[in-house]
């Protein structure tokens, strides 16, 4: 299918082309001071595309490769919202609700007192196990999968925390998906998420050896904090096909910002209905309310994949001067997604270096207070 968000200009929709011109120019000044070698942005609105700009570069060696509009950009954790409308998908068809237990889906998943876990507190970041992961045996191994995330062991008792959880929850997530389905998770989220939408060229989780050219270069400060390096695990082959579930997402900004227009035009887009509008709603709801989450030192209002602005003073990466309704996610050091369903604008900024704090929020903020900015209502 062809991208399903035809082009306008900035003032068709009334965005103001001045601020965006802006915002195009900090990303210059970060690249030219080395910030990151490439970036990419995009800003749609009422269902159309209205902004959309390519920086830098996709690779830095051997040779410097230019990075183009068809380039995709590692997600890092704004793939964990891809993954969560799986989730989505399964609860809509009557297939699981969220206050389930995952082993009641997950046969062994209730070992190490695991059993009471619910979906929702999964979603969520309450699960329990913040710093348990899978070993790379079983990105394409999913028998292995499915056993050593029933073995995952909880650090505290599950629901009594909000703590983010990097790659854990969602890779039960994955398994969840596999075991209601019987089909990879990867597959059914090209195959019932992104394919009916138009977004399987411009969106993946698993990146197929037809697109792993189209990958950029993931790069990372070296230990000092000097010169960029090239990421030491997420460059290779079997990382990109592997569509590690929380983090090992790829996409163009224009296929972020036309996923969240999806959401924005409750659960719909070019015609297509993918969701309904109660199940939007519902998704995007603060189910943590003002809890501390605890690996972010904030509130985080969580809902089941996204976050939200919410009232606090502070908030990671959706911008200072966001509507309380705004909501999103990050990629660590790299990157930040939303919808602003009070505007209906949907933004996307996607950049190839995972650089530290606190730089990164500090410049996620300013990047999208600015692209908030540009809202001329």
């Amino acid at each position: 299918m062809t991208y399903p968000l035809p082009d306008t200009s900035p003032e068709d929709v009334g965005l103001d082309r001045s601020t965006l011109e802006r915002l195009s120019n900090l990303i210059d000044g970060h690249i030219a001071d080395g910030r990151y070698p490439g970036a990419q942005i995009a800003m749609a609105r009422y269902g159309r595309l209205a902004y959309a700009k390519t920086f830098g570069l996709a690779r830095t060696e051997p040779t410097r490769v230019a990075a183009s509009d068809d380039t995709l950009w590692l997600l890092f954790s704004n793939t964990k919202v891809i993954t969560a409308a799986g989730i989505w998908r399964l609860a809509e068809e009557g297939l699981i609700r969220f206050a389930d237990p995952v082993a009641m889906h997950v046969p062994g998943f209730e070992r190490h007192g695991k059993d009471t876990i619910t979906i929702m507190e999964l979603m969520t970041h309450q699960g329990g196990f913040p710093d348990a992961d899978v070993p790379p045996e079983a990105w394409e191994d999913h028998e292995l999968l499915r056993e050593a995330v029933s073995d995952f062991a909880p650090q505290w008792v599950p629901g009594s925390k909000v703590h983010y959880h990097g790659r854990a929850a969602h890779w039960v997530a994955a398994v969840l998906i596999e075991a209601v389905t019987g089909a990879d998770y990867r597959d059914f989220i090209r195959d019932r998420i992104l394919a009916p939408i138009g977004l399987d060229n411009d969106v993946f989780v698993g990146l197929s050896a037809a697109h792993q050219d189209r990958a950029a270069d993931m790069h990372e400060p070296t230990e000092d904090g000097g010169d960029i390096q090239l990421h030491p695990t997420m460059n290779t082959p079997a990382a990109r096909a592997a569509g590690m579930p929380g983090s090992g997402g790829f996409a163009t900004a224009r296929g972020m910002v036309a996923f969240y227009q999806m959401m924005l035009q409750n659960g719909r887009l070019d015609g297509t209905r993918l969701f309904a509008p109660r199940t939007i709603e519902y998704v995007t709801r603060n189910f943590t309310a003002d809890r501390i989450d605890e690996g972010m030192g904030m509130p985080m209002h969580r809902g089941i994949g996204p976050h939200r602005r919410g009232l606090t003073e502070t908030i990671r990466g959706l911008g200072t001067l966001a509507s309380p309704a705004t909501y999103g996610h990050g990629g660590v050091g790299s990157s930040y997604c939303w919808a602003d369903p009070d505007s209906g604008v949907s933004f996307a900024y996607i950049s190839n270096n995972r650089v530290a704090e606190p730089w990164h929020t500090q410049r996620t903020d300013i990047v999208s207070s600015l692209a908030h900015a540009a809202i001329d209502y």
